[in-house]
């Protein structure tokens, strides 16, 4: 085998952490085929599997392009939350919302939504908050898995009036997203707009404002004139 899949590192990486009990499923065979993991012999003639040298090398790397994918993702999360708190808005990271989804049966499906950047307009009034969603991107897969889930991305637009795909450059062309999204490309020095997203009106529900107020939105920048005030 020339390059693990997703499946196998995952699997090297639970046999790292376990005692090494076999599954003798084909992924293990094919382990064992390219060397990852070997057997040893245990008294009472049972086996166990322990990840050799080679197999190791490949969890370390994989833990540094996963560092490597999160700190990508995290600068441009940044990036994004402090242009909205440039453009005047009041901007939240981390948040857990609940969106309810009206289902053919006349029932609702309530889903757990996590965007990346959730923000309001700084206003007392509201009708006038606009609520906005922008969910980041750096790797294609990670794109493409996000739009097999259709209920996941019905709940973001559910929560707000506009709601953004901000995509890392060269990850995706803006027609890829859906035209109920706006796209944003994020380059190495600034953001550029693709498409600007759909807008509609849209308030904050109550279980929103209870999530709100349990979190800590971003402090001002410090270079934001309005800081001080």
């Amino acid at each position: 085998m020339s390059a693990p899949t997703r499946f196998h590192l995952q699997r090297l990486r639970q046999l790292w952490r376990s005692a090494g009990w076999p599954s003798q499923d084909l992924v293990e065979v094919e382990l064992l085929a390219a060397g990852w993991v070997e057997r040893l012999a245990e008294p009472g003639g049972r086996e166990r599997l322990r990840v050799t040298d080679a197999g190791v090398a490949l969890i370390a790397e994989s833990l540094t392009r996963n560092r490597a994918a999160r700190d990508a993702h995290e600068l441009l999360v940044e990036r994004v939350a402090t242009e909205m708190q440039r453009a005047g808005r009041i901007a939240w990271r981390g948040l857990t919302l609940r969106a309810g989804l009206p289902q053919d049966d006349g029932k609702t499906q309530w889903v757990k939504a996590m965007p990346d950047v959730y923000s309001i307009r700084h206003s007392t009034v509201e009708d006038y908050l606009e609520p906005a969603i922008h969910e980041i991107k750096v790797s294609r897969a990670d794109l493409l898995g996000e739009l097999r889930r259709p209920a996941k991305s019905a709940a973001y637009r559910a929560l707000c009036g506009q709601c953004w795909f901000v995509i890392k450059a060269g990850i995706a062309e803006a027609q890829e997203i859906p035209p109920e999204y706006g796209v944003l490309i994020g380059h190495s020095t600034h953001l550029e707009l693709a498409r600007p997203a759909p807008k509609r009106a849209c308030k904050p529900d109550f279980a929103t404002w209870m999530a709100l107020a349990r979190a800590t939105p971003l402090p001002p920048q410090d270079d934001d004139p309005q800081s001080p005030l």
